[in-house]
């Protein structure tokens, strides 16, 4: 496909979607500005005269977890910010490194391998490779593409069916995240009352889990275009794995500038997402983030979405509201709530709208 060709909006959906080239089989063309139908509305840019350089989210050690006051730092962060870091997790650095090695290998096979994951080709549905964010939906696309996984511990036959350059990585990687992200949401919800996670609780909070090996090529415009534009997630929570190029931006808790989260070494990034708000009523908060691109280096980030069971219903937690607390959201079905959000492009908080009372 010629440079010339991309420019049309029809025949680049079917380049990057259909026939599995992706943003990366773009980057490779080189172009010297992105084609049209990614370049971001004016208003849509990240304004770096908005970014607060003096602030930054918190970093927390959770090497002894059971210390009350690590309890407390993380549900603090939580009300105020919806973002941490986390180190002395106890993850080994080499099984951090290797995801991310993983991530970069696996979008280093040529197209016609990369293509064997896209939905109509994949060996199976627990992984899929696919591009921007919603490209069918959203007016401008994102400059990403990305291999999505569902992880299920007990599900062998379906992972043996993942791409051999990543698959092993990928699940000893979720060996060692999913023991943190149980014990981070026995803690954010212990603040709200939940004594325990029974099964039915498990359901609502921790019923799927997404891990995605999230590739950003190089980009020869990145002030005009995005690799995430402004959204909160719609997960319970979010754990990020970043590498060390950068590029993660959070919005303040009040007002409208943006805070760098920069790569630490080790460091785990975990995020509120919009199913945490709505439950705690509002006393959590999943805050909006969006993430810039790089010219000169490709980036590979690995984010744990934490969600509901596609069937879970999920509404405000009468634990939250026994003392009269007013709920400030109805209570939704998950897959329907998921399909909004993935009805359109991304559009900083409006989704948390469609459970609104």
């Amino acid at each position: 496909m010629s440079i010339a060709e991309v420019s049309e909006a029809s025949d680049l959906i079917d380049f990057l979607v259909n026939k599995g080239n992706g943003v990366k089989g773009l980057s490779q063309m080189g172009l010297e500005i992105v084609p049209q139908k990614f370049i971001q509305p004016h208003e849509e840019r990240l304004d770096f005269t908005q970014i607060l350089s003096s602030e930054s989210i918190p970093i927390i050690d959770i090497s002894n977890f059971d210390d009350p006051k690590v309890a407390e730092s993380i549900c603090d962060a939580a009300e105020k910010w919806g973002f941490i870091q986390i180190v002395n997790h106890g993850i080994p650095i080499e099984v951090l490194e290797n995801v991310i090695e993983a991530g970069h290998k696996f979008f280093e096979l040529s197209v016609e391998e990369r293509r064997k994951y896209l939905k109509e080709n994949s060996p199976t549905h627990t992984v899929q490779l696919k591009t921007s964010f919603s490209p069918l939906a959203e007016k401008v696309l994102e400059w990403k593409d990305y291999l999505f996984h569902i992880y299920d511990c007990d599900d062998d036959e379906s992972s043996k069916l993942w791409p051999a350059v990543s698959k092993d990585q990928v699940l000893e990687y979720m060996k060692w995240a999913k023991p943190i992200i149980v014990k981070l949401l026995e803690v954010l919800l212990e603040k709200l009352n939940v004594k325990q996670i029974d099964e039915s609780m498990k359901s609502v909070v921790m019923g799927t889990l997404i891990v995605n090996l999230i590739h950003y090529p190089m980009c020869p415009s990145p002030e005009l275009t995005a690799g995430a534009g402004r959204h909160a997630d719609v997960s319970s929570i979010t754990m990020l794995l970043q590498d060390d190029v950068g590029g993660l931006y959070v919005r303040e808790p009040k007002g409208d500038g943006w805070i760098h989260v920069p790569p630490v070494k080790g460091a785990l990034v975990i995020n509120i997402g919009d199913v945490l708000q709505i439950m705690s009523n509002d006393r959590y908060k999943s805050a909006e983030h969006r993430v810039i691109v790089n010219a000169s280096r490709n980036r590979v980030s690995v984010p744990i979405f934490v969600n509901p069971a596609p069937d879970a219903v999920f509404g405000p937690l009468k634990q939250v509201l026994e003392n009269g607390e007013k709920p400030l959201y109805k209570h939704v079905v998950y897959s329907d709530y998921f399909n909004y959000f993935f009805s359109k492009g991304h559009e900083g908080k409006q989704t948390i709208e469609f459970a609104k009372l």
